[in-house]
């Protein structure tokens, strides 16, 4: 066995420089993925101490091999309860780093091919889940505006319908990122450090006047505040939004029973550009997507959409009509 491969201290080394050479100083990746392959790491390291008694500072490259990390991966699913999204993250990570030992070290090359040579696990992609306009106009009333709370319920749910934001980039809006003008924005921030202009429509510019007279925030805090003024949390915006629904189902009663989180918020805004007949790139634009690939998705959601399509290639002399099918053949699929 070569020396370098069963040298701790190799490892180690390597490690520490894929984070401070490779991801900070040459990649300059985002914090948020500094902090998404560290914790991968920790998970592994964790494992591996654990189930096969590997003390993280005695691990050699000839350890970190392709059973352990199908191991620790298939620990993820089953032990963690990882949906395959978060599973794939995490190899995402491992393979990177593999990918850095196999330039710095070519005496482990055979030892990393056989680590990025396991293969994103496929999954099944669910069309997306979305509001009608009755039900998120029913959702925006819901909260009572006459308290601070329902006040800022109000707002962040208004954004999130306005811009399309993930949660990420609304808890990181602040006051200075709002532009109040004749034709009126917020700047996002979004994954990556990628940055984006959103206008605002005037209502909802209208509203965040408003909000920010009545919560008397200043220009370095956050748009929509906890009630201590700092950061609100994921779980703080998916409970104020359970609440809302709650009050919104008397309005709307199809909302009861119906998975509804931030991000459907998203989804919705999506919807609704695209069913006014906005441009699908613009909308890729309006929502960060990096690749305009990934906003395709949502035309598969939208049966009206298919119809209409449908529609423009049916001759016009034919009535369209949804297809029946007669007892006979009802009677053929019944007997198979």
């Amino acid at each position: 066995m070569n020396s370098v491969l069963s040298a701790p201290t190799e490892f180690a080394k390597l490690l520490q420089s894929f984070f401070t050479e490779r991801l900070l100083q040459q990649q300059n990746v985002s914090p948020k993925t500094i902090v998404a392959y560290r914790d991968t790491f920790r998970l592994l390291l964790n494992y591996a101490q654990r189930v096969k008694t590997i003390v993280p500072e005695k691990m050699t490259l000839f350890d970190f091999n392709a059973p352990l990390i199908l191991d620790f991966l298939n620990h993820l699913e089953t032990e963690r309860h990882n949906m395959v999204r978060s599973r794939n993250a995490r190899l995402a990570g491992v393979r990177a780093f593999a990918h850095f030992v196999t330039l710095r070290c070519p005496a482990s090359l055979q030892v990393m091919q056989q680590i990025l040579a396991i293969p994103m696990k496929r999954f099944e992609k669910p069309l997306l889940g979305f509001l009608s306009r009755e039900e998120i106009k029913a959702l925006l009333n819901a909260p009572d505006i006459t308290t601070w709370c329902g006040h800022r319920d109000r707002i962040m749910f208004e954004l999130l319908y306005n811009t399309g934001a993930r949660v990420s980039e609304l808890l990181d809006m602040k006051v200075a990122d709002v532009m109040l003008a004749n034709t009126s924005s917020v700047r996002l921030h979004g994954k990556g450090r990628k940055q984006r202009t959103v206008p605002l429509w005037k209502e909802t510019a209208v509203n965040v006047r408003q909000w920010l007279k009545f919560a008397g925030l200043s220009p370095d805090q956050p748009l929509v505040p906890n009630r201590s003024g700092a950061l609100m949390t994921r779980t703080n915006v998916a409970d104020r939004l359970a609440l809302a629904i709650t009050v919104a189902t008397k309005q709307c009663p199809q909302l009861k029973g119906r998975k509804i989180s931030p991000h459907s918020l998203r989804h919705t805004t999506a919807m609704h550009l695209l069913q006014s007949g906005v441009d699908i790139t613009v909308i890729a634009l309006w929502l960060g997507h990096e690749n305009p690939a990934t906003t395709h998705g949502y035309v598969e959601a939208d049966l009206k959409m298919k119809e209409r399509a449908l529609a423009t290639i049916s001759p016009p002399e034919i009535k369209r009509k949804r297809y029946q099918p007669n007892d006979t053949l009802l009677r053929f699929l019944e007997s198979l």
